[in-house]
């Protein structure tokens, strides 16, 4: 009965989808304006339908029901709480349901929140909304109906895909699509205001926020990725420019564009027709992730097994998307006017360099993704773009873009720059080149590359050290009585993100240019030399778990001085239901390194393979990402505060 209310919910927010799109239209074209109203309360509406769904579909996980076929097919008695929860959208039919109901909240949200937005120019977002979502919810409903019933109701499901059983895949998937989705919103807002040449601050105001909303969630996502493929995989890395990675980068690199746009359409109101260019194409960039997970087209390990058919509906659904805004852009974005020239020494200038150069950036992404399809299409070669590609052309864009953030803001609106720019910038080149000089004394084998990635990560931490120290110290100065006050309405979230730019690089680096490697097949007693460090097999045994059989090594780890600093356990775990075989890492985390340790095939005779690594600062990589969003985050809530207290005084 409770499937039955979930699929009657789904069609019913079909309808009201539907309802919600064309509401808005009949209201600017007739004297009936409640219709606005009624748009507001539909959207809610639609997204308590769409949560109902959603919520039925988890009940059936929960409670086993194996005459739903994706229960079935992705689920298992055995399997452990959190999993069967979390195999809820660890397919294609159930993560699409959840894409929707994402969608709807964001719509639910904007209906409730920015009171002082004119009510007819909400009511069109929330309809654009409708319109998307009418597509996706069709989707749903025609090719990928997450209730579909068996008529032969198996004892046990086939269980879920033992890769997917894990608490950081669990967090991924929600995470991201809220960051996909969330540009809908900002695509929703572009299009509302292509319609009615509506341009101004207030416009860029209202969507900075949601912009920031979904920047903050695509960040945490593609950070919960990269940290579940490096424990969970046992590759030994974080990144591996799989397109499916790469399908996510590239609406990141857009809506971090689109981020910065539309500051200056708030401060300057400047660049608005390229802030609408942008936006559409964050959400476009979204659209076609959407494609490449769910076609097909692309094998990755991060892909759903989808047939073609449904990648087909998803091409319907990117092209009519995207086609007619487009086209409305092309006719009425030249038209866009900016007030005020644009002065070379700016930060609207240098907001545009950084949106040149993440374009840039985007476009080598696409590029590798795409041309080996290209290729295989037109010739029947098959090929592998990897790490060299990216390498030659996407790192030194993003040197650039480095060298940018660290001008960027010390540059005043309109033109000029800040007091003691040009002195905080000497400093922090001499820094670099200290620094850079030191670690070629220190090892004269780090490549031109290393050295230059180095120098540049060094410089831009130390502008934005030393730019906050000297901004401090000026309030301090100039602001006796209401130093606190001023100091906490400095732009944090600016700062908090950029510097988490500066420590996810510093893993990167570390991770990449430092990173020791061995590999061994050991015996239990034999040791393994890791740089200055070394590991020793103690033992091999076996556990149980809560649904699989896992063999555990033991590795003692030593330093240079045989001191005992540390246990490692990497496992090998057979999952009998599913009859699948993975990989579990065994990882020690120190404030400087990692120690990774991966156990391959073997047996007590011949001995077991054993892979160790020693990992220079690989943690700061996802400590940096979670800084990024917070500084996101913090500018949010502090644009959402401003706006309450704005609102209270129109109120008082």
């Amino acid at each position: 009965m409770i499937v039955e209310l979930g699929h009657f919910c789904l069609v019913l927010a079909f309808v009201l989808s539907l309802s919600q799109s064309v509401f808005p239209i009949f209201a600017s074209n007739s004297n009936f304006k409640q219709l606005h109203s009624i748009t507001l309360r539909m959207s809610l509406l639609n997204a308590f339908c769409v949560a109902l769904s959603f919520m039925s579909l988890i009940w059936a996980f929960i409670v086993s029901d194996f005459s739903v076929s994706l229960v079935a097919e992705h689920s298992h008695s055995s399997k452990p709480m959190i999993y069967k929860i979390s195999g809820t959208w660890g397919n294609h039919e159930g993560s699409l349901l959840m894409w929707i109901l994402i969608l709807s909240i964001f719509g639910a949200g904007l209906a409730l929140t920015q009171k002082t937005m004119p009510i007819s120019q909400k009511s069109l977002i929330l309809g654009i909304q409708g319109s998307i979502g009418s597509a996706f919810l069709a989707f749903s409903l025609f090719t990928s109906n997450p209730f579909k019933r068996l008529s032969n109701i198996p004892l046990n499901g086939n269980g879920l895909n033992p890769v997917l059983q894990d608490i950081g895949l669990a967090l991924h998937p929600p995470t991201l699509y809220v960051g996909y989705v969330g540009l809908s919103l900002a695509f929703s807002f572009a299009v509302a205001a292509l319609l009615t040449n509506s341009f101004d601050k207030n416009w860029a105001r209202y969507m900075r926020v949601w912009v920031q909303i979904a920047w903050c969630a695509l960040t945490l996502g593609i950070g919960l990725g990269s940290w579940w493929a490096y424990y969970e995989l046992g590759w030994g890395g974080w990144w591996f420019w799989d397109p499916v990675e790469n399908a996510s980068l590239m609406p990141w690199l857009a809506a971090t564009a689109l981020l910065h746009s539309v500051i200056v359409v708030e401060q300057r109101e400047q660049l608005k027709s390229w802030t609408v260019l942008l936006a559409i194409i964050g959400f476009s960039l979204s659209l076609l992730g959407t494609f490449i997970v769910r076609s097909g087209l692309l094998t990755s390990v991060h892909s759903f097994a989808s047939d073609p058919t449904r990648g087909l509906f998803i091409l319907g659904i990117l092209i009519i998307s995207i086609g007619p805004p487009l086209i409305l852009f092309a006719i009425r974005g030249p038209k866009l006017k900016t007030d005020g020239p644009l002065v070379l020494v700016s930060r609207e200038t240098a907001l545009i360099a950084n949106n040149f150069l993440l374009i840039c950036a985007a476009i080598v992404v696409l590029i590798g993704t795409f041309y080996p399809i290209a290729l295989e299409v037109a010739t029947g070669i098959k090929i592998t773009v990897g790490p060299p590609y990216f390498d030659a052309t996407f790192n030194p864009i993003m040197g650039l873009l480095l060298i940018i953030i660290g001008i960027g803001p010390f540059m005043i609106w309109r033109q000029g720059l800040t007091p003691k720019a040009k002195h905080i910038w000497t400093i922090s080149v001499g820094i670099s080149l200290l620094t850079t000089f030191i670690f070629i004394q220190a090892n004269t084998s780090l490549s031109i590359g290393a050295l230059a990635g180095i120098s540049t990560v060094t410089w831009l931490g130390a502008t934005i050290i030393c730019g906050l120290v000297i901004k401090v110290r000026t309030l301090k100065r100039n602001s006796k009585s209401d130093f606190w006050q001023r100091l906490i309405r400095l732009q944090w979230g600016m700062w908090v993100a950029h510097f988490g730019i500066v420590i996810f690089l510093i893993g990167a680096l570390g991770e990449s240019v430092f990173k020791n490697e061995s590999v061994a097949r050991m015996h239990i007693g034999e040791e393994i030399q890791i740089g200055a460090e070394k590991a020793k097999l103690k033992s091999i045994f076996t556990r149980a778990g809560s649904n699989y059989e896992a063999l555990v090594a033991t590795l003692y780890i030593f330093d240079g001085q045989d001191n005992h600093i540390g246990t490692l356990y990497p496992e090998k775990r057979i999952y009998p239901v599913e009859r699948q075989t993975t990989t579990e890492a065994g990882i020690r985390h120190e404030l400087t390194h990692d120690y990774y340790a991966v156990l391959g095939d073997g047996n007590q005779t011949d001995g077991y393979t054993i892979r160790l690594y020693r990992k220079p600062f690989v943690s700061w990589i996802w400590f940096g990402i979670i800084l990024m969003a917070s500084g996101a985050a913090v500018s949010a809530l502090t644009k959402f505060n401003n706006h309450k207290k704005s609102l209270k005084a129109l109120q008082s």
